[in-house]
């Protein structure tokens, strides 16, 4: 089977858009359930909670505004809910995605091989489950890239004013990339590609994989629908390398 990406410019919008179109493939279905769990379990769970503390930590944060900005709470309000619903969705969407990473990579192994029209032996779970200590180490390289950029970002929510009205568009933009580079990896690691060549790649196409994860942090805010975006993520970023990078890149 392949994939004819002819009508559509091959952008971030349009794979994001293959995503949900190739989640429901024949054959495919059956490597989506337990993603799907995964984050319906975790994620429905924590926005859940997350939406009864609301109401406690927005006047609580309010509270901390300097007098002299008082006149911007019409506006800071609805960015301090915005900052909460970032850096919530994404801090519990990489558990998510941890728990899942073995399963992730054998859906965008298995959606590949549908794809390029050469589907694989049906032994993926026995390999999947030999592969999970190197797929761990994988998911801890993206960790030690992500956490010192994040927590650079979240100290400028400490900054009274500024950070309330500019760390929430650096994070979107970053959650963007991270997002990015979360979902692309799979394909990527099925193929034994190096982090940092993973990058490297991403950074030649950045507008196009911003684009991406853009919409995919913009869904994980969105209660019910966010249930379901991970394998949706994960075929978008699958369809992105078979693609544009398999050809040159595939081991």
């Amino acid at each position: 089977m392949t994939t004819d990406y002819s009508d559509t410019p091959p952008n971030g919008i349009h794979y994001f858009r293959q995503g949900w179109k190739l989640v429901g493939l024949p054959g495919i279905r059956r490597y989506v359930i337990v993603p799907l769990l995964v984050n319906i379990v975790l994620l429905g769970g924590a926005f859940y909670w997350l939406f009864h503390r609301l109401s406690q930590w927005i006047p609580d944060l309010m509270a901390r505004i300097p007098d002299w900005l008082q006149w911007l709470s019409y506006l800071l309000w609805p960015l301090s809910v915005i900052s909460i619903l970032l850096v919530f969705s994404y801090f519990f969407s990489t558990i998510a995605n941890w728990i899942a990473a073995p399963f992730c990579g054998l859906l965008a192994e298995q959606l590949e091989g549908q794809l390029t029209g050469h589907p694989l032996v049906d032994n993926g779970w026995i390999a999947m489950f030999k592969d999970i200590p190197r797929i761990m180490k994988r998911e801890l390289q993206k960790l030690g890239y992500y956490l010192p950029r994040a927590l650079g970002l979240l100290l400028l929510y400490l900054i009274p004013g500024f950070g309330q009205t500019v760390a929430p568009v650096l994070w979107f933009l970053f959650s963007a990339w991270m997002l990015a580079i979360q979902y692309c990896d799979y394909p990527f690691d099925n193929h034994k590609i190096s982090f940092p060549q993973m990058r490297s790649a991403l950074r030649q196409h950045k507008v196009t994989h911003m684009q991406f994860g853009a919409l995919v942090s913009l869904f994980t805010m969105i209660p019910v629908v966010n249930l379901v975006i991970m394998p949706v993520a994960v075929c978008g970023a699958t369809a992105m390398w078979v693609d544009q990078y398999r050809s040159r890149l595939a081991r």
